[in-house]
């Protein structure tokens, strides 16, 4: 359902897409899992995350404030973790299935995330990606211009709600990786389901054996403040990768694999710090042609084709700016804010009572 209401810019105009052999070609040799690099990461990773802890107990019992700091590191590196756990549900970052089983579940109990439940859902966000009439599983609520204006005012509310940054990346983060996960959906199978239960009896182990070691009330302070900036760092990192004014969102047949993949998910430029810490994540468009591509591999296979340099890349301030845009409007094929929504309908006179921000 197309609507007219929401601007008068033209659609602009993308570059034309590479023949589906093309991109194949170009990504296959940087889908073979090495393990050498592997392990690097998970010592890179796992190393400094037990050392920032160990400072956490030393400084802790001084005092608290002073460890919040660390606790705030820890919660930055557990970002690369949660990467390191996503790749090993796509069985990417080992050769092994098993290796990437065993580590998958050891870094989803650091963050939170039932292992074989999350690769459920998360296959689900990679076959729906872009397509407007299966949004609603591993996704940002999005909805088109008119199916907001088409709204209760209660339904417009919880929308605008749920848009907010401060429920997007700080109330949600916390439900999702605290309290969702910790419950199994009914339409999971019998090994999901299982998943679910398993990480909740292994969360609950850590969660005793770190009490023992700094005292319940600490390290409930620290854990908080750790999973909390890695959850906010998370959903920032996953909302930027296809809430931006030119995304990609189609319906039916007119949906497109390789559109969604390079027009769809950003090419996200992070400067080398935050590139590292994030797991290279922001060469989206790579991932989602081909999740076989482990993150370590990523650069240098968006480096390698000159088709993948043509894809528009989104700087820091820029993704900033997306958090204005919340409708998408299918007419113009682009992500428009709430305000512009409700000018747009008045100039066309069509009145407008949804109050946006």
């Amino acid at each position: 359902m197309n609507s007219d209401n929401s601007t008068t810019a033209a659609p602009r105009a993308q570059p034309s897409l590479p023949a589906v052999a093309e991109w194949k070609a170009a990504i296959a040799p940087y889908t073979s899992p090495s393990t050498g690099r592997a392990v690097l990461q998970l010592l890179d990773t796992l190393g400094p995350l037990v050392a920032l802890w160990y400072l956490m107990s030393v400084v802790a019992p001084i005092s608290l404030w002073l460890a919040i700091p660390l606790a705030a590191l820890a919660g930055a590196l557990l970002v690369r973790i949660f990467i390191i756990f996503h790749d090993c549900g796509h069985g990417s970052f080992f050769r092994s299935q098993l290796a990437n089983e065993v580590i998958g579940f050891v870094c989803g109990m650091l963050t939170f995330s039932p292992f074989y439940a999350w690769r459920w859902e998360h296959a689900q966000h990679h076959a729906t990606a872009g397509q407007l009439d299966r949004r609603g599983t591993g996704d940002v609520w999005t909805m088109t211009v008119q199916e907001y204006l088409e709204s209760s005012r209660w339904k417009r509310f919880a929308y605008r709600l749920a848009r907010n940054p401060l429920v997007l990346f700080l109330v949600a983060p916390f439900y999702v990786f605290v309290i969702r996960q910790r419950v199994a959906s009914p339409r999971m199978n019998p090994r999901e389901r299982r998943s679910v239960w398993w990480m909740n009896l292994a969360i609950a182990g850590m969660v005793v054996g770190m009490s023992l070691w700094l005292g319940f009330v600490p390290y409930l302070v620290l854990q908080l403040v750790s999973i909390g900036v890695a959850g906010a760092g998370g959903v920032w990192l996953f909302y930027v990768q296809h809430q931006f004014e030119d995304a990609y969102w189609e319906r039916g047949e007119n949906w497109d694999f390789t559109a969604a993949a390079l027009q769809g998910s950003s090419f996200y430029e992070l400067p080398a710090v935050l590139r590292w810490l994030s797991g290279n994540i922001g060469y989206h468009h790579i991932h989602h042609l081909s999740p076989r591509v482990p993150n370590y591999n990523l650069q240098r296979c968006h480096r390698s084709a000159r088709m993948f340099k043509d894809v528009e890349s989104i700087g820091f301030w820029r993704s900033l700016r997306s958090m204005r845009l919340h409708l998408w409007d299918e007419g113009h094929r682009r992500l428009v804010s709430f305000r512009h929504t409700r000018k747009s309908r008045r100039t066309q006179g069509g009145g407008g009572d949804e109050n946006p921000r």
